[in-house]
């Protein structure tokens, strides 16, 4: 699976549409797909935008869960709320509708950045509180999230 790389101020005008900056519809290309899934972030006021290939892959494991189990049906519900498919407009926009944008808190000035096979797009102000830690808070989550890992 390929990853997304970088991260980008961009402009969102009154309509949702969202100019995607050339490196990055660049990547967006080396993808198979053409369509993406934009989709509500499930622990950050910001929007997650996936390939449809990841997408369905993931939808592949939250569909194996036992929809009578109220809470599965709870999470799936939720997870999947406000999910949209977009494709790259001929001005190199993608078309952000209204319940995204208002959920991401979008106006004018944000931020695009890649996580991995998706990217994610934030109201500027809101991504640059969330990355400011200090650098113990940073050592601190990277070791509890990365350490355990053995390269061999």
């Amino acid at each position: 699976m390929r990853n997304f790389i970088g991260t980008y101020e961009c402009k969102i005008d009154d309509k949702g549409r969202l100019k995607v900056p050339s490196s990055l519809i660049k990547q967006m290309e080396d993808f198979e797909d053409k369509t993406f899934v934009v989709k509500r972030s499930v622990f950050q006021p910001c929007l997650e935008v996936y390939p449809m290939k990841a997408w369905d892959k993931l939808m592949g494991k939250i569909n194996k869960l036992n929809r009578f189990i109220k809470k599965n049906a709870d999470f799936i519900r939720m997870f999947t709320a406000g999910v949209k498919t977009v494709e790259l407009d001929g001005a190199g926009r993608l078309q952000i509708s209204k319940d995204l944008t208002h959920f991401a808190n979008l106006h004018k000035d944000i931020v695009v950045t890649s996580a991995g096979e998706l990217f994610e797009i934030w109201d500027k102000e809101a991504y640059e509180k969330v990355i400011a830690t200090n650098e113990n808070d940073f050592a601190s989550l990277a070791e509890d999230v990365m350490g355990a890992f053995d390269e061999e």
